[in-house]
């Protein structure tokens, strides 16, 4: 069964969601995300995505306090992200209560660093595979690259990766539906990779879609907060 993991990203402590990714579209759905992610467990969730926007945008942790505070007032499984750039900023995150990270800008620039994180954390590692027009995108994503999203998968996989987080930016924030066919062809191509799909979820149909393709996970933002999706039309993947 495919796992759920609503999304809380955060902007000046509080909650916010952008629109493919444009800080100048940011929508502030809450004040205060520890109410947010309390509510979440009161529903049955076990997982949260939680990201630190301003942190991707300073390239370095900011709101780690919030994330302390979330886990410290939760049971939750917090999956951490935004800023993460350096050894230090992983001790900060893990000690503020992460139970995993993501390697998102960082895995494009400093290969080796990420490989020894892989090594020492394990599978407390996730990549991060934002992708525009199929290729990857870093820094907030403000700048696209040359690397095929599938190269850059197929290659941390290579060194020890088991999950990744893929985002198709065009996607993200706009209520259209999920890159299905991509999520296709990397369960194809890299089945053993644990999927956890990311962007343009709008109905609880496209989560049934994505479970009978048998991606592993899928993150939940905008839909949820826009009541596309209520919390309890999510009790029949709690299991």
């Amino acid at each position: 069964m495919i796992k759920i993991i609503p999304a809380i990203d955060i902007i000046d402590g509080k909650c916010v969601r952008l629109t493919r990714g444009d800080y100048s579209q940011k929508k502030i759905y809450n004040e205060n995300p520890v109410e947010v992610a309390k509510e979440f467990e009161a529903n049955g969730i076990t997982r949260l995505h939680l990201i630190d926007l301003d942190g991707a945008k300073a390239k370095k942790i900011i709101n780690y306090k919030i994330l302390e505070a979330i886990s410290t007032s939760t049971n939750l499984t917090i999956d951490f992200g935004g800023g993460i750039r350096s050894d230090e900023d992983l001790k900060i995150a893990f000690k503020s209560g992460a139970d995993k990270i993501t390697a998102g800008s960082i895995a494009t620039t400093e290969k080796e660093r990420v490989i020894a994180w892989i090594n020492n954390y394990k599978d407390k590692i996730i990549l991060g595979a934002d992708t525009k027009n199929g290729m990857i995108s870093t820094n907030a994503w403000t700048t696209v690259t040359t690397l095929p999203v599938l190269d850059f998968i197929k290659d941390y996989h290579s060194v020890g990766v088991k999950a990744a987080i893929v985002t198709d930016i065009s996607r993200d924030g706009v209520l259209e539906g999920p890159a299905f066919d991509l999520y296709k062809k990397i369960k194809t191509e890299i089945p053993e990779l644990e999927i956890i799909a990311s962007g343009g979820i709008s109905v609880v149909e496209d989560i049934e879609k994505l479970n009978k393709m048998n991606v592993d996970a899928v993150i939940i933002g905008k839909a949820i907060y826009e009541k596309k999706i209520r919390l309890n039309e999510l009790a029949r993947f709690l299991c």
